[in-house]
């Protein structure tokens, strides 16, 4: 490739990441109108719009975010052989998007915050909702750095590394009628049932397990957070089936009473996810490990 060719390429992706053209030149410490130029020279090179005016910032066409799919990966490898400075943790003051449950985070972010404190000042971590169903598009278009979830495969350029795997049980509060003997699966069908759902879905995991056997359930209220379940089912009659973390890392966990389902329902694996571009990235990596080691140190105790 040319050196104009990569300059360009340079451009296009700033542009990309910043989604304005006056930020992209702040960040290149370039003019705007250099920047505009060089976007006028990329829309002939690719023989396509690439960008549009959208309110106060641009929105790129179906082909920039092809092209810039398809840079990411040699740009970071260029990137990562051109430059000499490795990743110093105490000094650095990168921040990394991470997208993740309020469940994850109240688990993870103490212990994570603690071990920043002490050894990366520098370093922010911040908090973004989690989508299962849009993780992928966010990774590609670097929305966000690393997603944490039950995640599933996404395509070869998604990587995933498995955290722990999480069982299901059944909560509720310990003085409830259901806490006093073996719960069955015709006393579960009978109750009344809160349902965590992040999507606002009012079906879960539970459901379908029970619509393969032409059997319901009632589903009486649904709740976006898994950090307000305890309460909830401590004030009400409600049952709830949920990641058997939820209860053990919940600091409410010594007032919930929590049994096995009545139901085959398949533990799963929580993965992290991240985009191929920030393989070799040493920060990345360094983070990465740091959230692997707190996951075991919380998963593994329990």
């Amino acid at each position: 490739m040319k050196d104009l060719d990569l300059h360009l390429v340079s451009i296009f992706d700033a542009v990309m990441t910043e989604g304005s053209v006056t930020k992209a030149a702040e960040r290149l410490a370039l003019t705007q109108s250099a920047v505009s130029n060089a976007i006028a020279r990329m829309r002939v090179v690719w023989d396509d719009p690439l960008f549009t005016r959208h309110g106060r910032g641009i929105k790129a066409s179906a082909r920039a975010q092809e092209l810039w799919r398809e840079i990411q990966e040699p740009l970071a490898a260029i990137r990562m052989a051109a430059s000499p400075v490795r990743f110093d943790a105490a000094t650095s003051t990168r921040a990394f998007r991470v997208a993740v449950t309020d469940y994850m985070s109240g688990s993870l972010w103490p212990s994570l915050r603690q071990h920043i404190e002490r050894h990366a000042p520098g370093i922010r971590v911040l908090a973004v909702p989690y989508t299962s169903q849009e993780t992928g598009a966010r990774l590609r278009d670097n929305n966000i750095d690393i997603c944490i979830g039950g995640l599933q495969h996404m395509g070869d350029e998604i990587k995933l590394q498995r955290l722990f795997r999480e069982d299901w049980v059944c909560a509720m509060r310990p003085d409830h009628p259901l806490a006093r003997s073996p719960l069955t699966e015709e006393t579960f069908l009978e109750a009344e049932h809160l349902l965590v759902s992040l999507s606002g879905d009012p079906v879960g995991i539970a459901d379908a397990a029970l619509e393969r056997a032409g059997k319901r359930r009632r589903v009486a209220m649904t709740l976006n957070n898994f950090s307000g379940a305890p309460s909830l089912l401590l004030s009400s009659s409600l049952i709830a089936v949920l990641p058997a973390g939820v209860v053990r890392t919940h600091p409410l966990k010594d007032q919930i009473y929590s049994c096995d389902v009545p139901l085959t329902l398949a533990p799963f694996d929580c993965q992290m996810a991240w985009h191929t571009r920030y393989d070799r990235d040493s920060a990345h990596r360094w983070m990465r490990a740091l959230i692997v080691q707190t996951c075991n140190q919380i998963w593994t105790a329990g």
